[in-house]
C-alpha cells in the first residue's frame, strides 16, 4: 500500500496562508493522489484557533471533496488531529474519560462510525469525503510495521524554546505533574493532561463571537522572533536592541520559576535542533518501537540533502525522523524562497518497503 502523508494544512487560516485554498496547490496535490492508495492528513488539517468552526468547515468541505474525489472509491483518507484542530477529538476524549477511564489510548486508536457521528465537525468532514473511505486515528497511526506517524505536538511539553504553548505547559506541569522519563515510561495521557486544557481555552476564545483576539490576528510572536533572531532588514531600533538584551534575562526568569528548561537561542538552526531533540524525546518516552517516525507540527520539512542525518535520529534507538512540512505560505520563515525547508507543498511517500521519501509537490504556491 502506497501512502502519501501531508500535514499542517491549516484550512481556514485567518490571513489566507492556507495554500490549499488556492487552485494551483490543490490541483497539484490532487494530481498526486491517483498514484497512492491512502492519504494521511497528519494533524492541523483545520485552523480552529483563528475563527468560528462554521467558517472553517465552509472552507474545508470543498477541499476534502476534491481530495476524496481524486483518491476514488478504492482509496482511503485518514485524518489525524493535531493541536490546532484538537477540538475535533475533544468530545470523543471526554466520552472515553467518562465511560472508559481505565482504557489507555495507546499509540493508535481508530474512531468507529458511531464515534464519528457523535462529533458534528468530524461527521461533516466524513460526508465531504464520501467519495472515498474516511477514518480518524488518534494520537497517531501505524503506516507500516516499521513506520509510525503522529502530528508531533506532544513535543511542546519538552522543547527548550520558550514558545507560548511551552510556557503554558510548564505552568501546567505544576498541576498535572511532569512527563515520566525513561524509555516507554510515558503514555499519551501524560501529554494530553497538560495540553488539553490549553487547547480547549484557545479554541473557546476563537469560537466566541465577542472575542476580539485570536491567534490569527496576532503578529507579535513573528515580529519578536525576527527581532531576536536578527532577521529584520535595515537598522535595528533602540527598542529592538533592548529587547534582544533583555531576552536572555527573561528566559533565565522562566527557568528560575521552574517553567522550563528553556534556552535563549532561537536561531533558525536551534529551531530545527530543538524540535528534533524534543520529538526524539517523545518517541523515547512513549516507547515507540519503530524504525521510522513521521511527524509534522514544526512546518520544517526534512531531512533535506543538506541536513545532518545524525540530527534526524533518536538517540539510543536510532529511529529515523521524517517531517512532512506544511501546506502553509510561511512569509516569515520561508521568505519567498522555494528552497527553504519551510516552503509549503511537500509530502512524504511511504511505499511497501524502503524508507519514507520526502517529495516537493508544489513549486508555485500561487
Amino acid at each position: 500500500m502506497r501512502t502519501l502523508v501531508v500535514s499542517d494544512l491549516h484550512l481556514g487560516a485567518h490571513r489566507r496562508t492556507d495554500v490549499l485554498r488556492r487552485e494551483g496547490p490543490l490541483a497539484a496535490l490532487c494530481d498526486a493522489l491517483p498514484d497512492v492508495d491512502r492519504l494521511v492528513i497528519l494533524g492541523d488539517a483545520l485552523e480552529l484557533r483563528q475563527g468560528p468552526m462554521r467558517d472553517v468547515l465552509a472552507i474545508a468541505r470543498p477541499v476534502f471533496e476534491r481530495l476524496a474525489g481524486a483518491l476514488g472509491s478504492t482509496g482511503e483518507l485518514v485524518l489525524v488531529t493535531g493541536n490546532h484542530d484538537h477540538h475535533l477529538v475533544s468530545p470523543w476524549l471526554a466520552d472515553r474519560a467518562l465511560h472508559r477511564p481505565d482504557e489507555p489510548l495507546g499509540l493508535e486508536r481508530r474512531l468507529d462510525a458511531t464515534e464519528v457521528d457523535a462529533v458534528p465537525a468530524l461527521a461533516a468532514l466524513r460526508d465531504a469525503a464520501a467519495a472515498t473511505t474516511f477514518s480518524v486515528a488518534f494520537p497517531g497511526v501505524w503506516l507500516r510495521e516499521d513506520v509510525y506517524a503522529m502530528h508531533g505536538h506532544y513535543l511542546d511539553r519538552l522543547i527548550t524554546l520558550p514558545t507560548f504553548e511551552r510556557i503554558a505547559t510548564g505552568a501546567m506541569r505544576h498541576v498535572v505533574g511532569p512527563v515520566p522519563e525513561g524509555r516507554g515510561a510515558a503514555r499519551a495521557e501524560h501529554f494530553e493532561a497538560a495540553l488539553q486544557p490549553i487547547y480547549a481555552w484557545m479554541h473557546a476564545v476563537a469560537q466566541s463571537p465577542a472575542g476580539a483576539w485570536s491567534s490569527g490576528t496576532q503578529t507579535t510572536s513573528a515580529n519578536t522572533w525576527k527581532t531576536l533572531a536578527g532577521r529584520r532588514n535595515g537598522r535595528r531600533s533602540l527598542r529592538d536592541v533592548l529587547m534582544a538584551r533583555a531576552f536572555p534575562l527573561a528566559v533565565g526568569g522562566l527557568n528560575r520559576a521552574q517553567l522550563g528548561p528553556f534556552k535563549a537561542d532561537i536561531s533558525g538552526e536551534e529551531l530545527r535542533r530543538a524540535g528534533l531533540r524534543a520529538i526524539g524525546e517523545v518517541v523515547w518516552r512513549l516507547g515507540i518501537e519503530s524504525e521510522h517516525v513521521v511527524f509534522g507540527h514544526t512546518h520544517r520539512a526534512g531531512p533535506l540533502p543538506e541536513d545532518d542525518e545524525h540530527e534526524w535520529r533518536v538517540p539510543g534507538t536510532g529511529t529515523r525522523l521524517h517531517n512532512s512540512g506544511s501546506w502553509v505560505d510561511e512569509p516569515i520563515f520561508a521568505a519567498g524562497d522555494h528552497r527553504s525547508p519551510y516552503w509549503g507543498g511537500r509530502a512524504i511517500v511511504v511505499d511497501d518497503s524502503g524508507p519514507p521519501r520526502l517529495q516537493r509537490l508544489v513549486d508555485d504556491l500561487g
